[in-house]
């Protein structure tokens, strides 16, 4: 809870965003990084997104969901990476309030978004090995279509409830947070107000986005597990395994990045930690989205090379 006497103080209208350094030349190597580290993201996950989207063979609900994972990786990046840019290439580290907001809005939507994907692809393999032949019944397109649109709609109307709270806080100085982009904790840390009630929805509402899809993600895996090794060993277990390898892999990389930013310390010291965990899901995790999903999925290999045997028309 964070109450400071404001009544002769100004209210701020701007935030400063400090970033990770003073020092130019780190500043310079950072920004040539990230710019690649960008470029990849987009490229990546734009990549697999066309791919899908023009091979009929890969209209199955597994690349229809990773369809929205990839889609959702672009603009989750995208909502902050430009702007981190900035800050370290000319300093412009100033950003509104209303933009900071609007930052955290979109950052803490698409990150309980991602949760409850990871969760959906779960369960759609725990039926793909688990129920197989009821399979096509079950996981029917517009049931896909009907988990994909309620992730989207439930994380992005469960964040307005903090968004609304957050934008009733008073904010009047200091106005520096010391991260890269506007999370939660900093900037609530900021307010002069009573901010008891917008903390205890706001940890409420993220519980409700993590851990509910994280005990469904490890109930589908446990009984995925429980058929694969029913399963004579050989090739036809090696087969289960490999087609929600790919996506446990993600939800490992993912949760375990969370658990790395938000459990550790909050103290002064700890900083530097937290944006350098902050780092692996804002950056890493998307960056290593397409390369996990097609390295060893042959389907994605056939797409890619059928992609890139087709010569322009002037050619022919």
């Amino acid at each position: 809870m964070v109450i400071m006497p404001w009544e002769n103080q100004s209210t701020v209208t701007e935030f400063v965003l400090r970033g990770f350094s003073s020092i130019r030349q780190l500043n310079i190597f950072l920004f040539m990084m990230f710019s690649v580290f960008y470029i990849l993201i987009v490229s990546g996950n734009l990549l697999i997104v066309l791919l899908v989207l023009f091979n009929h063979h890969l209209h199955t609900p597994m690349y229809f969901f990773l369809v929205n994972l990839s889609f959702l990786e672009i603009w989750y990046t995208t909502n902050i990476v430009p702007k981190m840019l900035l800050i370290l290439i000319v300093e412009q580290k100033t950003i509104s309030v209303a933009g900071c907001l609007a930052q955290f809005y979109f950052f803490g939507s698409l990150a309980a978004t991602e949760c409850l994907l990871l969760a959906v692809m779960s369960y759609d393999r725990y039926l793909a090995i688990c129920q197989p032949l009821h399979y096509p019944f079950l996981m029917t397109g517009p049931l896909c279509v009907r988990l994909a649109a309620s992730s989207w709609l439930c994380c992005f109307l469960l964040t307005a409830i903090t968004m609304v709270l957050l934008s009733r806080q008073t904010f009047c100085g200091p106005n520096e947070i010391d991260h890269f982009f506007c999370d939660f904790t900093p900037l609530v840390r900021l307010s002069c107000m009573d901010t008891s009630l917008t903390e205890t929805i706001a940890y409420a509402t993220s519980s409700a986005v993590t851990l509910v899809p994280f005990l469904l993600i490890t109930a589908s895996y446990s009984c995925i597990l429980a058929a694969i090794l029913r399963i004579p060993a050989g090739i036809g277990r090696q087969k289960a395994f490999s087609t929600c390898s790919s996506h446990l892999t993600m939800v490992t990389m993912f949760y375990g990045t969370l658990i790395a930013t938000y459990l550790v310390p909050s103290a002064n010291s700890s900083q530097l930690l937290r944006k350098g965990s902050s780092l692996l899901y804002t950056i890493l995790t998307p960056m290593f989205n397409p390369i996990i999903y097609s390295l060893r999925n042959r389907d994605i290999h056939e797409a890619l090379k059928k992609c890139l045997s087709k010569k322009p028309g002037f050619l022919r």
